[in-house]
């Protein structure tokens, strides 16, 4: 069988706080909660989750929040930003205004970057994102926005778009896309920073907005060191069950460190670090997020896989009361 990975998946960023996480992803960039649970892996955190209106693979953003974290550290190694998709260029326009209105910290102008234009903006923890026009992208088919939303849909967020990575020797990376992932080499643009190498365009499956990463090498940055306003790992869409255990064959096969075979529930993964340390997720597309809630009440309680249900009174206690029933 040949494996070949469908686009983006998820991205899973880091929050210290989850009521004013909700309330901006929710009320200023329209976003759907379509999952309120907990970190598996740490059971005393939330872990949000938002997207389309049905929470389609490939439109999911994610926070785990931790109370104690400190600032993310921008540098090499990282995740270093995320995009978010926008059906066109006038699209561009209406959220630089909605910027403005609601004094979230956004670039000056719109800008092109690797033939799309681009509108840079920052959360209220600094967390850094780019919204990406499709006016021409041609690929992977963007999920639809919630219709509650309160951003209008001709202007809603689509899902997500490329996942750029910054590194301090772009050649191992390089590798492991393409070698190992199947990434194709698409295009390359300049770099915003004088005196370093463009950055290159590598993209998956069918290709376009949802389907690309963004590698970047700086030789003039530190390390980075994660915390608030940081992304955790990017995440990419194996279509099931079965060809995920074949990525796991894959990923041993090249000795690779990673985890083997996860149940989410939501999805099934496999997680692993590339050379330079970032980590990658493969997570099928099902089951999904109406698993355990209806499609309409997506979001509204804490939500938790059957493997923690017997620990929800534990989980109730110690999580700080979040209420996200105003979203419906």
């Amino acid at each position: 069988m040949s494996l070949t990975l469908k686009g983006l998946h998820h991205v899973s960023a880091i929050t210290a706080k989850a009521p004013e996480n909700y309330k901006f992803y929710t009320e200023v960039l329209g976003l759907r909660l379509i999952k309120k649970t907990v970190n598996q892996d740490d059971i005393s955190v939330y872990h949000l989750f938002y997207g389309d209106e049905a929470g389609n693979p490939g439109t999911e953003l994610t926070f785990f929040e931790l109370p104690n974290a400190g600032r993310n550290r921008d540098g090499n190694n990282s995740i270093s930003a995320l995009s978010l998709r926008v059906p066109d260029d006038k699209a561009l326009d209406y959220w630089k205004k909605r910027f403005t209105a609601f004094n979230v910290d956004h670039d000056s102008t719109i800008t092109d970057r690797g033939g799309r234009l681009t509108l840079g903006f920052r959360d209220h923890e600094g967390q850094r994102f780019l919204l990406v026009s499709d006016q021409n992208n041609q690929g992977v088919a963007g999920g639809k926005p919630w219709p509650a939303s309160p951003v209008p849909a001709e202007y809603g967020i689509t899902g997500l778009g490329p996942a750029h990575l910054t590194v301090e020797d772009a050649e191992p990376t390089t590798l492991v896309l393409q070698d190992l992932m199947g990434f194709r080499r698409k295009a390359s643009y300049p770099s915003p920073a004088a005196g370093q190498p463009d950055i290159v365009v590598f993209e998956t499956g069918e290709g376009g907005s949802g389907a690309e990463i963004h590698l970047e090498e700086r030789s003039d940055l530190p390390q980075e060191r994660l915390g608030r306003g940081g992304v955790h790992h990017v995440a990419f869409r194996v279509d099931n069950e079965t060809e995920l255990k074949l990525w796991i064959e894959r990923i041993r096969t090249v000795q690779l460190p990673n985890s083997g075979f996860v149940d989410r529930f939501y999805f099934r993964s496999l997680y692993f670090r590339e050379p330079n340390g970032i980590l990658f997720e493969l997570a099928t597309d099902g089951p999904g997020f109406a698993t355990d809630e209806p499609l309409e009440h997506l979001g509204e309680s804490l939500a938790l896989p059957p493997f923690l249900e017997g620990k929800r009174e534990q989980i109730e206690a110690y999580l700080k009361p979040l209420d996200t029933r105003q979203q419906q």
